[in-house]
């Protein structure tokens, strides 16, 4: 089953525990280190943030960024591991407080897509043709301080400008309805999914489905999976799970709800996610009270939990579901999921 699916997370996946109410309560964990944990944790892939490949990247030429990213490519290669993407991290920088391509500030929006092209740079040094695109801070506080159609119009055009500067790079929108904002304005599949027709190479914009931001937007995750696939533009996932509509939790996958986890994996697949290179991508925090020496077990759990649920989707009796759905017996149905999950 292992071999079946490719696993990835990002190195903030295994952090230090400080909230907004709290400070750290776990010790650092040098890059290098985090590397040498990826295998043991039963991982192939590495999720990037630009800066995490290249800290400090404002600061450096170009010829250095490409210089650094290629020796964290060697670094990985020893480890047998492989970049899975890198997203422009686009919401910590002074320049970006009122949004980066939606900025009200040219010089913002200038510098938010000099520092995309040189998150482009990265990529490609680092052997990957993906980008995730989390449009964090663009959105609003007040409806009024600016034009949602410009706004669209803005990131229509950052994306196109990466899509010009690398032919090869495709990219993934990360829908998310609120959180740092309070409204965004690419809240959901179906919104990134439209982005991409008013790009210049549709085919080569698509989406990352976060379960959590799924649920903050008050939707289903498999049924958004299933959307992205229609129009073959499910390029990732971050899978986690999430205790209602607040903050961002990112729990261990199928943690809060199983049956919702059980039929994110039933729709990935039925529809031979992955078989394309897909990764089943993490994105999970472990819990504040975890001690140092077990703080990765939402990793491994998370990987856990969907193994099993594959074998749970591939082991339900077919015949009897499409019996009880043809004779439209749906309370039976719903019967025949409980005991199946409950091992009956």
């Amino acid at each position: 089953m292992a071999g079946e699916y490719r696993f990835s997370f990002g190195p903030w996946n295994i952090h230090e525990g400080a909230d907004p109410f709290g400070p750290a309560v776990r010790d650092s964990i040098e890059f290098g280190k985090k590397l040498k944990m990826y295998k043991k944790l039963g991982f192939d892939g590495v999720q990037f943030h630009d800066d995490d490949a290249v800290p400090g990247m404002d600061n450096l030429s170009s010829e250095q960024i490409v210089k650094k990213a290629k020796e964290v490519r060697n670094m990985l290669e020893s480890e047998g591991l492989i970049a899975e993407f890198v997203a422009p991290r686009l919401w910590e920088d002074a320049r970006t407080i009122d949004g980066a391509y939606t900025s009200n500030d040219p010089a913002s929006r200038e510098y938010a897509k000099e520092r995309s092209r040189r998150m482009l740079d990265i990529a490609n040094a680092l052997g990957t043709k993906l980008v995730v695109l989390w449009l964090a801070r663009e959105g609003t506080y007040i409806r009024e301080a600016k034009d949602s159609k410009v706004a669209v119009e803005r990131i229509v055009e950052a994306i196109n400008d990466m899509l010009s500067y690398n032919p090869e790079t495709k990219i993934a929108i990360e829908p998310k309805p609120n959180e740092p904002m309070d409204q965004s304005y690419i809240p959901t599949t179906g919104h990134a999914v439209a982005i991409s027709y008013l790009s210049n190479e549709p085919e080569r914009v698509g989406v990352n489905i976060e379960t959590a931001h799924v649920i903050l937007a008050g939707l289903d995750p498999s049924d958004e999976m299933g959307f992205a696939l229609a129009y073959d533009k499910l390029f990732t996932v971050h899978l986690n799970d999430q205790n209602g509509l607040k903050f961002d939790e990112d729990k261990a996958f199928g943690s809060v709800d199983l049956r919702r986890a059980f039929n994110q994996v039933r729709i990935l697949d039925k529809y031979d996610y992955g078989k394309g290179g897909e990764f089943v991508g993490l994105d999970v925090k472990a819990m504040r009270t975890q001690k140092q020496e077990v703080a990765t077990k939402h990793l491994v759990n998370s990987r856990t939990i969907f193994l099993r649920l594959v074998e749970l989707v591939r082991s339900l009796d077919k015949n009897k579901v499409e019996k009880l759905i043809s004779e439209r017996d749906y309370e039976e149905l719903d019967m025949l999921i409980i005991n199946h999950l409950m091992g009956k």
